[in-house]
């Protein structure tokens, strides 16, 4: 409830008590005073003399009336000292008389024998007791009303502004964000910059008859920056900005989706020019024609409504409507096509040229060491986003807090790099034979991937167990970007994944359950090289996966129109491609058995191992 809707209600209560206070002083107070009161003395005296006529005992009073008379009227004077006072009138009048009662056990004798027409009366309430006594029926129901209300205004704005958008309108200069606080775009922002010239001057596009884009979808993987770009398109623009997600549309009363699109359109052709923003807009925008046997009505409204206001009878001129999703391959064809979301920008993970960018911006407050050089950093995180940067910043920089530091040193973005992909260390060692089995299991990945020339630097091992549930890691990283990966590198990455359960093999003679997610992980990966890259010379150069382009989704999804012998046939190479490289990988760990038992001996020993250390260890062991 807003201040004005507060102030609304409290004028009503007090107007309320007002009638209250008013009726009591007008009404009831004045049938109260036309009562005589008198003392208990004159009651008696009145009975005596056969001047009642009538008494009501109440629980604490007792009201009488005089018995009529024509002419002269004796009435009591109000200070009831028993004086009588001489009224002429020709008319009939009855005295009303108040006394307060008093202990007389012979009271009922005396109205008896005085032949007194008498009985008792109820005990009276005020006029507050009786109004609380009838709105007492109704309270269970005010309770019930008051709390069903304020729930609903919890979930959703009230009941009577379901159909109100929830938008958060942000005017342009306030967003606090512009290009320059966003790196590692590349082209997005290019093409980006047309929108934002619209944005500030329609009329120069108007002259031309050029028509802007209606429509601008933002796609890529998680923490690329796709909101942080629509706020830097409108902090740019300096236009207002209204920012809501897909999921803000849709609730549980049907109808209310629609409504709310209608309002926010209307709310911003009101502001326009003005940029509206709808984060993960896969929420409303799920295709259709998937969700025939499970068909959502209200959501297929909500959609339906936002394709006629992109698109409909009614132009909507200086609206921009900005979208972002990282699941394309889901939405309605008819929400991406020409006339509505008719541009997609790619927002990809950033290069080794972006990642520089989007760590210089993360850094800008925070003091760096001597040895700090993020041109390092960069170059060892590929495929790192940039969400992931500045959680490795932060990171970074909570460790040196805690350890005491001026400032962020190279260590300390090190240790940040490792939590943020293997998970926080536990401070629980390894013992026994776990250890023994961990330390040769990681040995054997690191000693595959030293000796396989198309595979990745080895950069740490370690056998301390972290929060992931991970007894260990081997951690890689590569020199460059990868943009086209070799089927001779995909198969040394198979080989690296099977050297932990190829040592095991070698030493123990058996495997353990340690190379669970190794395996899970190869499996993928053949699976991928068998069906999608066309790496098999028994099934050809023939896609059998469906078109992914999921960025939520590293693997693939089988077809269903193919052939039992073709989906044997996949099995099967996939089969081979898994025991090639455990066979690969045992025969390098033969070849080098002695590295292998000095290099889990000193892990062991140490828990840690660096990259920089391999090349000698493996040099003294041979």
């Amino acid at each position: 409830m807003d201040k004005k809707q507060k102030q609304f209600s409290l004028g009503y209560f007090l107007m309320a008590l007002f009638f209250v206070w008013l009726f009591s002083d007008l009404v009831y107070k004045p049938y109260i005073a036309s009562q005589i009161e008198v003392p208990y003395s004159t009651f008696l005296s009145d009975l005596e003399k056969g001047n009642i006529d009538s008494v009501s005992l109440e629980s604490d009073r007792i009201v009488y009336a005089h018995k009529p008379k024509d002419g002269t009227v004796e009435a009591p004077h109000a200070s009831g000292a028993g004086n009588i006072r001489a009224t002429p009138t020709s008319t009939i009048v009855t005295t009303i008389c108040n006394v307060v009662r008093v202990e007389d056990p012979d009271l009922i004798g005396r109205l008896t024998r005085a032949g007194v027409t008498f009985g008792g009366v109820a005990q009276t309430r005020s006029l507050l007791d009786s109004l609380f006594g009838m709105l007492l029926p109704f309270l269970p129901l005010l309770l019930i009303w008051y709390f069903i209300f304020k729930k609903m205004k919890t979930a959703g704005g009230g009941v009577m502004s379901l159909g109100q958008n929830k938008a958060q309108e942000i005017q342009g200069e306030m967003t606090g964000v512009k290009f320059a606080d966003v790196g590692g775009v590349g082209e997005a922002e290019v093409e980006l910059r047309e929108i934002i010239d619209f944005l500030k001057d329609p009329a120069r596009f108007d002259r031309l008859g050029a028509k802007l884009p209606k429509g601008v979808l933002l796609v890529g993987p998680p923490g690329t920056g796709k909101t942080m770009l629509a706020k830097a398109t409108a902090g740019e623009a300096g236009v207002p900005f209204f920012l809501m997600t897909g999921s803000g549309f849709v609730e549980m009363f049907v109808g209310v989706g629609a409504a709310r699109v209608r309002d926010l359109f209307e709310q911003a052709k009101k502001r326009a020019p003005c940029l509206i923003f709808i984060d993960e807009i896969d929420a409303i925008g799920q295709s259709r024609a998937a969700n025939v046997a499970g068909s959502n009505s209200e959501r297929e409204n909500t959609l339906n409504q936002l394709l006629a206001e992109m698109d409909g009878f009614v132009s909507n001129t200086g609206v921009v409507i900005m979208g972002a999703t990282n699941r394309p391959e889901i939405l309605d064809q008819a929400l991406i096509r020409p006339g509505r979301f008719d541009r997609q920008v790619q927002v990809v993970l950033p290069t080794e040229e972006g990642r520089l960018e989007i760590l210089k911006i993360h850094t800008r407050k925070t003091p760096l060491g001597e040895d700090a050089k993020l041109e390092s950093i960069a170059k060892v995180t590929p495929g790192f986003s940039g969400a992931e940067l500045a959680n490795i910043v932060n990171e970074a920089s909570l460790l040196a807090v805690r350890r005491g530091r001026p400032a962020v040193t190279m260590a300390d973005f090190d240790l940040a790099i490792e939590r943020v992909v293997a998970g926080l260390q536990r401070k629980t060692p390894l013992a026994g034979d776990t250890r023994r089995k961990v330390a040769y299991h990681e040995t054997g990945h690191a000693l595959t991937a030293y000796f396989l020339p198309h595979s990745d630097r080895v950069h740490k091992i370690s056998i301390i167990p972290t929060a992931k549930g991970a007894l260990g890691y081997t951690l890689q990283m590569a020199e460059e970007d990868q943009y086209l990966i070799g089927e001779a590198d995909l198969r040394s990455r198979l080989a690296v994944l099977l050297g932990g359960r190829a040592a095991e093999l070698l030493v123990f003679g058996e495997p353990s359950t340690g190379a669970s997610n190794d395996l899970e992980r190869a499996t993928e990966l053949a699976r991928r090289m068998t069906t999608e890259f066309g790496m098999s010379a028994a099934l050809g150069p023939v896609r059998y996966a469906n078109p992914s382009g999921m960025y939520l989704q590293t693997g693939s999804s089988g077809r269903s129109d193919v052939s039992p012998e073709t989906v044997a046939a996949i099995d099967g190479e996939i089969r081979t491609l898994i025991r090639e490289a455990q066979d690969k990988a045992q025969s390098i760990l033969l070849e080098h058995g002695k590295a292998l038992h000095e290099m889990a001996r000193i892990l062991q020993e140490r828990e840690v191992v660096t990259g920089d250390e391999i090349a000698g260890i493996v040099a003294g062991a041979e």
